[in-house]
């Protein structure tokens, strides 16, 4: 009784709202919104079509110079001190009490009373024919040194690990906010049809720590949310037919489906059924696609020797190789979190000179992030795709000595980390930005989060001020109210 008398209650109050007339309207006020809507080239990215086909292929603001982004994104903040930023009068101080002038007013994750200072125990030279200084953790990135633009003075406006992350990724520290990867899917939609414009893969152990608000679509439709990837087993979990489902009759079961849901979109205007509809329509379109993509084995031999690829096998050098056949099929955004960066010295895994702490992360990602580069290169993909590469704040150049602990690391720091970028429109061979002579704080150039967001959009072809969703009375973008384009960077 109640549930046919709520039924019913919504069913009239679906009639009666504004969003059912102005649908039901052929002509006068309806059509004249449409028009407005379509002819509408200031604000918000709008077009009717969206309602049929949300990732329908669309135009930005202005010719772009990328047209997809691999974003690998180094989950626990690396040590720009011990891999991109060399400080000589650091390693003069190595193990000398902390200026009282940089610990006033000053608070840390972990520190604790005066703390030593940390010189790097590794050997800085240079590379490429620009001369970029960077350490002999990374062999292979200083192949491609010539191809690369490195950020040394990236801020933030967090300093502990879920906040830093999803603001990096959607603009805001909280979360609910939709990703880069979202906002780029809403504003160009997806050039494939048979894979999800929006793919995230993992290595080195787990989610990071932001969660899945790091590819969260937030208040966007959740058709341009990311959607993850699995390098080991099924691609994707409950892709495949259960047993007794053949082919034909999953097909005949989307079609009914997909029918009562396009009645129930004419008659609410729901955009979420629409992203039900085009689940739908991928999953059984990815049931063919997705077990060919990633099955990598067939990739010829220099391509494994070059990237490192161990077929079969959860890493982050066969993810990079599969963000290549990604973004070959059309996918817009890809996104590769690889975990273990949180060298903070409790232990040696967290150690920035024991094997297994952040010698072990670099032998791990060096090879195949250079690979990458090169592979794109190679292939002329990289003329229109974007490289990001980078975690969500620095580390202090102070040792932290968390309880006395022997090993060595260094805490959170936010005011001042490295960041680099390749690809599309990037000046290639080109250092950014300078921090003082302790790596402390950024004294040149400083690029602040929402100025890198600004950046990207920028590249692929949106003003950052004009991508922008309605939502709860306001007009809300990636960069919030901040952000400028850094032309320093461009090519």
């Amino acid at each position: 009784m109640n549930c046919q008398f709520t039924s019913f209650h919504q069913q009239n109050l679906h009639a009666l709202t504004r969003r059912h007339f102005f649908g039901k309207c052929a002509c006068g006020i309806g059509a004249a919104a449409l028009a407005s809507l379509l002819n509408d080239q200031r604000g918000t990215v709008r077009a009717a079509s969206w309602v049929s086909n949300p990732l329908l292929p669309r135009p930005p603001h202005y010719a772009p110079k990328a047209r997809r982004v691999i974003y690998m994104f180094m989950e626990g903040a690396p040590s720009q001190l011990d891999l991109f930023d060399h400080k000589p009068k650091l390693v003069e101080l190595n193990m000398k009490p902390c200026p009282e002038s940089i610990l006033k007013g000053e608070r840390f994750a972990f520190i604790k009373g005066v703390p030593k200072m940390l010189g790097t125990p590794y050997r800085f030279s240079k590379h490429g024919q620009c001369g970029m200084e960077l350490s002999e953790l990374l062999p292979h990135l200083a192949g491609v040194a010539d191809d690369i633009t490195l950020i040394r003075s990236m801020v933030t406006d967090a300093f502990n690990h879920a906040p830093a992350q999803i603001f990096l990724n959607t603009g805001a520290t909280q979360i609910g906010r939709p990703s880069m990867g979202s906002w780029l899917n809403y504003g160009l939609g997806s050039e494939s049809q048979d894979l999800p414009g929006f793919v995230v893969m993992l290595s080195g152990g787990g989610l990071p720590s932001g969660g899945t608000a790091c590819w969260s679509s937030g208040f966007l439709p959740t058709v341009y949310q990311g959607v993850q990837f699995r390098s080991q087993g099924d691609p994707i979990l409950f892709v495949s037919n259960p047993p007794g489902m053949d082919s034909a009759r999953r097909r005949r079961s989307l079609d009914a489906l997909r029918d009562l849901n396009r009645m129930q979109l004419e008659d609410v205007g729901d955009p979420e059924i629409s992203t039900r509809i085009n689940a739908f329509e991928m999953a059984y379109r990815m049931q063919s696609s997705a077990p060919e993509l990633m099955e990598i084995s067939g990739e010829p031999k220099y391509i494994h020797e070059m990237y490192g690829t161990e077929p079969g096998k959860i890493s982050f050098a066969n993810n990079c190789l599969l963000a290549r056949r990604l973004i070959e099929r059309g996918v817009r955004f890809v996104q590769l979190y690889h975990r273990g960066w949180d060298t903070h010295g409790v232990n040696e895994d967290t150690d920035i000179v024991h094997p297994s702490g952040l010698k072990k992360r670099t032998r791990e990602t060096d090879r195949p992030m250079a690979a990458l580069v090169r592979d794109l290169k190679q292939r002329g993909l990289l003329e229109d795709t974007l490289v990001i590469w980078g975690g969500e704040f620095g580390r202090t150049p102070m040792n932290e000595e968390r309880d006395g602990s022997k090993f060595l690391g260094r805490d959170h720091h936010p005011r001042a980390f490295s960041l680099w970028l390749a690809g599309s429109g990037i000046k290639g061979g080109y250092t950014h930005g300078v921090t003082d002579e302790l790596g402390y704080n950024v004294v040149e150039g400083k690029v602040h989060v929402h100025d890198l967001q600004a950046t990207i959009l920028h590249l692929l072809g949106f003003d950052h001020t004009q991508l922008t969703y309605k939502f709860q009375g306001r007009e809300f973008r990636l960069t919030d109210v901040s952000g400028e384009i850094v032309k320093e960077l461009l090519a």
